[in-house]
């Protein structure tokens, strides 16, 4: 078998067969293909597309060209969560908790984030001692006792995956729907789940910015999952402005907790019961979405969600004093308030941009050797559709530096105001099922 004659056979629009897609990641992964000849295959990819049944091979072949996390010892059906990005998307803190109080095991396995705020670890690394450099024994320990845990992301899982990507982001090849679903799915099958739940944001705060791309992205995603034998869902929501109202660290673990107790904004709140249905009822703990999230509803007025989350962060070193007294998360020195500078609707609040404006702040990572500053980041007091008057506030601003006029200019740019009433955006577009 030779390189370029595979490279010519998918330039040509020809499937590549099974044996014909191993042998190009294995031989990736090792190095005996080079680089050159990776950019031209993922070029013609790019162009000519592959079917289903090749998105599920280059998928499984890049699950198997590293190692894979077992999770059999793990009681029941293991469900995981991916989101595809965003701003202000807190579901992960309060979706593992709440499916958790279900007995739905969340084994979940996540990394730091690079961009506008942490990833889900230094969002719960908020919490003063939490840590998640456990044993694979320990985290299936605590899984099988408390349903949920959280471990830092293996070194060798998806290698080929790692490779593929960095070679994509300098040749022109990222936006490719199959490199982009294989990508992602390989690392949620390594990652050992049973079942796959998908939230793919759609917006101008996600990776895919229509409707038409995001849905598209999420039939690809669904179809590798069930064509491999893991039972995939995807929810198609709306990332026009940020999530919730908090962007940052400390802040976003705050609204997680106020919406496990039943009192958190209402896109974030009813998105994550969405997801959550979702979840509970490929763990078959619901016999439909509907008996699920009703489920969901009443350990959220019970307490019982609320009450896992606390066990969760103990159980993993983390101070669950938080939990009933937020005060004990990291604090910002000023808290400034940005005011309106007319009467009107809001109209567009622009989700990277303000994002962006909280990596400012040092809520995120410009870089991989950035700190963060677990305690700034952003709290909005209006979104899209909501009146305000001038000199009414628009969000405050937490802060470490008192003097941030940059950022204040950055937030007035992608906030704006419209004397015609305008419509809150929909939230979930589409929910695709298909087992």
């Amino acid at each position: 078998m030779r390189m370029v004659d595979l490279i010519e056979k998918k330039r040509d629009g020809k499937e590549l067969m099974t044996e014909e897609i191993q042998f190009i990641i294995e031989g990736y992964t090792n190095n005996s293909i080079p680089d050159y000849q990776m950019s031209a295959l993922t070029m013609a990819i790019y162009f000519q597309g592959m079917n289903e049944r090749e998105r599920a091979d280059l998928t499984m072949a890049m699950v198997n060209s590293g190692d894979t996390i077992e999770l059999s010892a793990i009681e029941g059906i293991k469900v995981d969560k991916h989101s595809t990005g965003g701003v202000g998307d807190t579901t992960t803190l309060v979706l593992g908790p709440l499916v958790a109080s279900l007995g739905v095991p969340v084994a979940k396995m996540s990394g730091r984030g690079l961009g506008h705020t942490g990833g889900t670890i230094d969002k719960l690394e908020a919490v003063n001692g939490f840590h998640v450099e456990i044993e694979n024994d320990e985290f299936i320990r605590l899984v099988n006792q408390n349903k949920i845990a959280v471990i830092g992301q293996s070194g060798n899982l998806t290698p080929a995956d790692k490779k593929l990507y960095a070679l994509r982001d300098v040749t022109g090849t990222v936006n490719s729907i199959p490199l982009i679903a294989s990508s992602i799915m390989s690392k949620k099958i390594a990652a050992g789940a049973d079942a796959i739940c998908l939230d793919v944001k759609t917006g101008a705060g996600a990776f895919m910015k229509t409707i038409d791309d995001s849905r598209e992205l999420a039939n690809a995603m669904v179809n590798i999952g069930n064509n491999v034998g893991r039972k995939t869902m995807a929810v198609i929501s709306d990332m026009s402005q940020p999530l919730g109202y908090a962007i940052g660290n400390a802040l976003e673990v705050k609204e997680a907790i106020e919406t496990l107790r039943g009192e958190g904004p209402d896109d974030l709140t009813e998105l994550c019961l969405t997801l959550g249905s979702h979840m509970v009822y490929l763990a078959g703990k619901a016999t439909s979405l509907k008996e699920a999230r009703q489920k969901l509803v009443e350990v959220i007025k019970n307490g019982k969600a609320l009450e896992t989350f606390k066990v969760f962060l103990k159980s993993q070193g983390g101070n669950s004093e938080v939990v009933d007294d937020p005060s004990k998360l990291p604090q910002a020195k000023y808290q400034i308030e940005l005011p309106a500078m007319e009467n009107g609707y809001v109209s567009e609040i622009v989700a990277d941009e303000i994002g962006t404006a909280a990596m400012m702040l040092g809520a995120g990572r410009a870089t991989k050797e950035s700190i963060i500053d677990l305690a700034v980041g952003i709290v909005l007091k209006k979104k899209i559709g909501d009146y305000v008057k001038k000199d009414e506030s628009l969000l405050t601003i937490y802060s470490n530096i008192e003097q941030i006029e940059e950022v204040k200019q950055k937030l007035y740019s992608n906030i704006k105001i419209t004397k015609q009433k305008v419509d809150a955006p929909i939230l979930i577009h589409e929910e695709i099922t298909r087992i």
